[in-house]
């Protein structure tokens, strides 16, 4: 798992360059892919298929926290596709549908790669 985090930016939240493992489910298509990039509000990917920014899509993610994985589900929306030169598409991801201890979850897993992070939190 490659991770990275992103330079200095005026975002709210945190974002890693992280390829954590995800699957999608929109319109009767499931994608099984991984991040580019993640934060507790959003995720960035790769996928096989054209998918319009506004559609509604379901998320799951096993998160690597510690030594355990945890469960992470939510709903999102695309708020933007863009085609890669290599072949497919990048879509990013809002979680518009995000249950407080699951944003928490994410944000845990991202302070745990965070290159200043102690390991005992």
């Amino acid at each position: 798992m490659t991770r990275k985090v992103m330079k200095s930016e005026r975002r709210r939240h945190t974002r890693i360059d992280t390829a954590l493992p995800i699957r999608l489910a929109v319109n009767g298509y499931d994608f099984s892919t991984s991040t580019k990039n993640l934060s507790c509000v959003g995720a960035y990917c790769l996928i096989n298929k054209y998918i319009p920014p506004f559609t509604k899509v379901s998320v799951k993610m096993m998160l690597p926290i510690k030594n355990e994985y945890c469960d992470a589900k939510c709903t999102g929306v695309i708020v933007r596709t863009e085609d890669e030169p290599a072949g497919g598409f990048n879509i990013a991801i809002f979680f518009n549908g995000i249950r407080d201890i699951t944003r928490q979850k994410i944000s845990r897993y991202i302070t745990q790669l965070l290159p200043n992070h102690s390991a005992s939190f």
